[in-house]
Order: structure tokens, then C-alpha cells, then sequence
């Protein structure tokens, strides 16, 4: 309360002449029914720009106006003032507080809003400026122009333009309301066209609709542009997404031809050791929780291909070139995985918070805000294919790797040790999963069951790309993302699947190896 008011006399010197508030006003707008107290309150935020109005408006907002007798009595610190004089008072023992519900409530901060647009900060300024937006109706024409007058802030001019422009759409003047609608025409605002189109609805001169109809056809094809962008955007993550979940999977499959059921597992487990990294860092370390994170990715690595490698190990190793049995082997894995989560950590979901350098996102037009934490994974998973790649085509181990894809007999011929090859391979497998399941924990909430829902695209993925094949995997995974988000904005998100699956089975039908054939002698032969 003590800063709000110091606030309020900061303003004294850049609000314009206005009608002061008086005792009459003020037990107007504190007492009688809730349409009387809004109507005197709009008639009070009429009268022009009041720093005791505004300081009266604040205090009604935080419950410390109390009405004694005729007198409306505002909290200030410690003692009680007289909220039209501001003057030092003592209640009497039958002053009342006021209560204020939700509808006068409502009202009150947009009129203090209004009062706002000539706070001395740019940021509480923007923030009275973007509240007004939502109901315009709360600042009067004299208000907003003299607001206008001493802005100097460019960003904070052209909303308030806007908002001048809106207001002027409801003017009693055919010509007031002709270049309102003329000069809406140049905004971008996602929120106009729904204002042209009540205007629209009811305007009654033809020259004025005319040029509603012109403004609302030129907004609508500029904010085309964001929404286009913004499926585009919308396309590559989830396409990111779903080529981090099925990196691992393409790596095991390609390699041994194990059907792993239990991929989406090794994501889960990922994100819960996501979980308990930052769960340590906010016990132990909290001053730099903000790098849980970092800290996060080797640990999801080593957990998640760790428990793979000893998968592979008890498991896989005595099912090769058994299709089936392995399909079902996995299965059980992963039952086996979420009842151990679930005793664990308990069936409820958990929430990994983001870093604060991951909140919030970047504004590249008025209805186009790409969000940080979606553009650092696309940034995450474009390290991982980079790093994927430099260990498969610049490594020992990736020559070993290729090797045994194209033809596991003559590498074994030739020395390389077939059965730790598959180990490894597995656990790097299993462990992209976890680095996946690191980046999921930071656009949705982690569960036991996570991990179910990404398993149908990652084989989606890895059979459309092609069995082994990196770029196929990244054409697929970018392709599926967009197809599905493009769909989804049309038929919505069961149909989107059902048609992408559909056209999956007829491409398959026609190219069996997918886009991108594995070559090699055994697999030419």
C-alpha cells in the first residue's frame, strides 16, 4: 500500500489538469448496488487523470476503504485518511469496510488501469495499455488523448493508437467511426478482427461497413502470415520431438532387428532422473538450480542406457533373430519399468520446472511467439543428430556399428567382437531415449506412462525413414511433424492420425525399405 501510494504522488507532475476527487464521488463508487458503483466510477475515470482517484481505486482493490458515516476512510500504512482530502482521520466505532465482488472488482481495474497510463514506468504503463486492451470501455477519449500526448515511449504509442482507434469505433460520428476503421487496417493485433467484426455486426452507414469489411480482409491476410509461421514452427517441434524418441530406437532396430516395445520406458526414465536432478540441486544446491539442467543430460544418458545395457545383457541377447519373441520380451520390460517407477516415485505425475532461461518466449509478431523452451530442443536435438552422426561415420565404435548392420557374420570374421557391439549399441540406444525423455520433462508433466504415447510414432518414424538410416529418420520425423500439425488444424487430432497412418501403410506397400534403402552386401544379397 505504502509503495502505491508513493507511486501515485510520483505522478503528480505528468498528469494533465483534472477534476479532483470528493467525498460525494468517493461514497459512490464505495457503496449502493454494483451497477451504481460502476456507473459512478465511470463517470469519476471520465473526468480525467486523479492521483488521489488512482491511490482510492488502489486501496478498493486491496480491501482497505471502510465507509464511516458519510465519510469514505482509505487505509495508508498504519492510519486511516480521508480518501478525497487525504487528510489524517480516526474512525468512529460504526465505520464499516467495503466490500467489493468480482463484477465492481473488475470494473475497478480497468478505471485504475486507465490511471495507469500515466505511471512514470514504461513497464506499468504497457501493462495499463495491454489491461485496456481487453476492455477499452474503462478509459475515456480526453484520457487516452492526453495519455497519447506525453507518450514518448514508441511501442506504448502505437498500442495506444490502437486503443484510440478501437474506442472510435463506437464514436457517434459516421466520420470518427470511417477513420477509425481506416487506420485498424494497418494493425496486426490478433485482437481486432473480433472488434472490426462487432463493429461490423453493428454499423449502419454503408461507407463505414464498407470499410470494415477492407480493414477486417487486410488484418485477417496479415495475421495469415504469423498463423502460417506459427504451424511451421509447430511442425519442426514436433518433429524434433519425435526424432529425439525414435534417435535410440533407430540405432537398436537398424542394427539388431529387436522390436523394442520398451523404448518409450527408456524416455520415462530419462525424465525421471530429469526429476531427481533437480530435486537434488533444490535440496543441496539451490543457488544454482537454474543449471539442474545441465547436470540433468548425462545423468538421463547414464541411467537410461545403463538400464538398457542390462536389458540387452539378461535379456535381448538370447532372442536374436527372434522377431516375435523379442516384441513381447520388451513388452514385459516395460511393464516391469513403470510398476517399478510407480513404487518408486508413486503413479501421480510429477513436474520438472523449466530454468529460467527456458520461461517465456520470443515475440516475432503480434500473434507469432515462439516459445524458449521449444526452441532449445529443436537447438538439443540438432546437437544429438550432430553427435549421432560424428559417432557413427568418425569413430571406432560407429565403424563397428556400421559394420555389423551391413553384414554381422564377415565383421565378425574379421575380428570385430559382434556381441559387445550389440551391447553398446543398445545402451546408446536406450540412452538418446533418456536425453529424449530430458527434453520432454520440459513441455509436459512426467508420469509412469509417459512413454507410451511416443512409441507408435517412433516406429512410424524409424520404418518410413528407412531401418537404419539417419537421414531417413530426420526426413520422416520432420516430415510426420508437419503433416500432423497441417492435418490437425483441419480434420483435428484423431483424424490427423488416422490419415497419417493410412499413408504410411500405402507408402510402405510401394517401398518397402522406405525412403532411404540400407545398403550393404548382406542386405543387397
Amino acid at each position: 500500500m505504502k509503495r502505491a501510494l508513493l507511486s501515485v504522488l510520483g505522478w503528480l507532475l505528468l498528469l494533465p489538469a483534472a477534476h479532483a476527487l470528493t467525498q460525494a464521488e468517493a461514497l459512490a463508487i464505495a457503496s449502493g448496488s454494483s451497477a451504481s458503483r460502476v456507473a459512478a466510477l465511470q463517470r469519476s475515470v471520465q473526468h480525467g487523470a486523479d492521483p488521489r482517484l488512482a491511490a482510492f481505486l488502489g486501496a478498493l482493490l486491496d480491501d482497505a476503504v471502510q465507509i464511516d458515516g458519510t465519510r469514505v476512510e482509505m487505509q495508508q500504512g498504519a492510519q486511516w485518511v480521508d480518501a478525497a482530502s487525504g487528510a489524517a482521520v480516526t474512525p468512529g466505532a460504526a465505520a464499516q469496510g467495503v466490500i467489493t465482488n468480482n463484477y465492481v472488482r473488475r470494473a475497478l481495474a480497468g478505471a485504475r488501469a486507465a490511471m495507469d497510463l500515466f505511471a512514470p514506468d514504461s513497464a506499468t504503463r504497457l501493462r495499463a495499455v495491454r489491461h485496456l486492451q481487453l476492455d477499452p470501455g474503462a478509459v475515456s477519449p480526453q484520457l487516452l488523448a492526453a495519455a497519447l500526448r506525453q507518450e514518448k515511449n514508441p511501442d506504448i504509442r502505437r498500442r495506444l493508437q490502437l486503443l484510440h482507434a478501437i474506442g472510435a469505433l463506437h464514436a457517434a460520428q459516421p466520420a470518427q467511426r470511417l477513420e477509425a476503421a481506416r487506420a485498424l487496417a494497418a494493425s496486426a493485433d490478433p485482437s481486432v478482427p473480433s472488434l472490426l467484426q462487432r463493429a461490423l455486426h453493428d454499423e449502419t452507414d454503408a461507407a463505414v461497413r464498407a470499410q470494415l469489411r477492407a480493414s477486417l480482409d487486410a488484418v485477417r491476410a496479415r495475421l495469415a502470415w504469423g498463423a502460417r509461421l506459427d504451424l511451421l514452427f509447430s511442425g519442426l517441434s514436433l518433429g524434433s520431438i519425435l526424432l529425439l524418441a525414435a534417435l535410440g530406437l533407430a540405432v537398436t532396430y537398424g542394427l539388431m532387428g529387436v522390436i523394442n516395445m520398451a523404448q518409450g520406458e527408456f524416455i520415462m526414465l530419462g525424465a525421471y532422473a530429469t526429476y531427481v536432478t533437480q530435486g537434488l540441486f533444490q535440496r543441496y544446491a539451490p543457488q544454482h538450480v537454474a543449471w539442474a539442467l545441465a547436470a540433468a543430460l548425462p545423468a538421463a544418458f547414464v541411467v537410461a542406457g545403463g538400464v538398457g545395457m542390462l536389458v540387452e545383457r539378461l535379456v535381448i541377447r538370447r532372442l536374436y533373430g527372434r522377431a516375435l519373441e523379442t516384441l513381447l520380451a520388451t513388452w514385459g520390460v516395460s511393464l516391469v519399468l513403470i510398476q517399478l517407477v510407480r513404487s518408486v516415485f508413486g503413479p501421480q505425475n510429477v513436474q520438472v520446472d523449466n530454468p529460467p532461461w527456458m520461461s517465456g518466449g520470443l515475440q516475432l509478431l503480434p500473434n507469432l511467439i515462439l516459445p524458449y523452451n521449444r526452441i532449445v530442443i529443436l537447438a538439443f536435438t540438432a546437437a544429438v543428430l550432430l553427435g549421432m552422426w560424428l559417432l557413427l561415420a568418425r569413430t571406432r565404435l560407429g565403424l563397428w556399428v556400421r559394420a555389423v548392420t551391413q553384414n554381422r557374420a564377415m565383421a565378425a570374421c574379421v575380428g570385430v567382437r559382434t556381441a559387445r557391439v550389440d551391447m553398446l549399441a543398445f545402451g546408446l540406444g536406450t540412452g538418446i531415449a533418456g536425453l529424449a525423455g530430458c527434453a520432454l520433462s520440459q513441455i509436459g508433466n512426467v508420469s509412469p506412462e509417459m512413454g507410451g504415447g511416443y512409441i507408435v510414432d517412433c516406429f512410424m518414424v524409424v520404418v518410413l525413414g528407412g531401418v537404419g538410416q539417419l537421414a531417413g529418420s530426420v526426413s520422416a520425423a520432420f516430415g510426420l511433424g508437419l503433416a500432423n500439425t497441417v492435418l490437425e488444424s483441419f480434420a483435428g487430432a484423431v483424424l490427423a492420425k488416422i490419415a497419417v497412418l493410412v499413408a504410411i501403410v500405402l507408402f510402405i506397400q510401394k517401398r518397402p525399405q522406405g525412403l532411404f534403402a540400407l545398403k550393404g552386401r548382406n542386405v543387397e544379397a
